[in-house]
């Protein structure tokens, strides 16, 4: 049974909490998630088969990394692992709150302060993942190597695999990529979440920002901030509060198509062709 599973995961890491009642949540496409109502507290747990334990251990080192480095909050992990072939991470539960009218400038400050934690390269010293696809953290001197290395060609790879590009936008990429180191100027690496998407976080209950799921690499800033545009959701005042204590050299918002080339190709490879439109269009007007 299922709560045999919860219970043995409370036993190992909370070995005074006893389960009272559990109920599945919103929030992932690829594990499951259940939210844990004990007589000691409620907690979150994560699972998925054995065979996807790795997600979870990356993410584990990820969380570990934000908490030391962010000032912004970062759900604490309180344990993880492998039992009854399930593959498990277990994590404080976040109640949510209203945010605040100070929520947006808290959230684009607090980020601007993570990107200032450096590196002498961009990469990480462990790959980790972007949603269920690996993502390769091998270490370049330069962002523009890192960037079409360890991120374009993969995903290029990925997408020829399973047929969903063709050699004419591969050959389109390789025009492309002698262009990149001079489109983006050269700063220094900066610790990213890496994965910050409307999803990716949440309002605590101290209407706080709360960050989740990250895909953690020192990279180029810019990547972080034109992802959050990708898809909306995020308010103007945490742009206003991001640039206020960290500014960006002027002519993000032309550059910020090429940084998501990136998540376009991730999820070209994860939900299909129909993201292709924006790849195509970003080649076209930089090639």
């Amino acid at each position: 049974m299922i709560e045999d599973f919860f219970q043995s995961v409370l036993d190992e890491h909370l070995p005074t909490s006893q389960l009272i009642k559990h109920r599945s949540v919103g929030g992932g496409c690829i594990n499951n998630a259940v939210q844990l109502e004990t007589d000691n507290g409620t907690y979150f747990i994560k699972w998925n088969h054995k065979s996807e334990n790795d997600l979870f251990i990356t993410e584990e080192k990820g969380l570990s990394i934000l908490s030391e480095k962010s000032v912004l909050k970062i759900a604490e992990v309180l344990g993880g692992g492998i039992h009854q072939d399930k593959a498990y991470l277990l994590l404080e539960w976040m109640e949510s709150g209203h945010a605040s009218s100070q929520f947006w400038d808290d959230f684009g400050s607090g980020l601007a302060e993570l990107h200032r934690c450096s590196s002498d390269n961009f990469g990480l010293d462990h790959d980790n993942f972007i949603g269920r696809l690996p993502q390769s953290n091998t270490y370049h001197q330069t962002w523009s190597d890192f960037f079409i290395q360890e991120r374009l060609i993969p995903q290029l790879k990925l997408a020829s695999s399973k047929n969903l590009i063709n050699e004419g936008i591969r050959s389109d990429f390789e025009l492309l990529f002698p262009k990149l180191e001079n489109i983006v100027p050269k700063e220094s690496p900066a610790l990213l979440h890496g994965d910050l998407w409307s999803g990716n976080f949440l309002t605590g209950e101290q209407s706080e920002p709360v960050l989740i799921d990250p895909a953690v690499h020192y990279g180029h800033r810019e990547t972080e901030l034109a992802f959050t545009q990708m898809f909306g959701g995020f308010d103007r005042k945490f742009y206003q509060a991001y640039q206020a204590h960290f500014p960006l050299e002027q002519g993000f918002e032309d550059r910020s198509e090429i940084h998501n080339l990136y998540p376009l190709l991730v999820h070209v490879n994860l939900f299909g062709s129909s993201y292709l439109g924006g790849v195509l269009q970003t080649l076209k007007r930089f090639i």
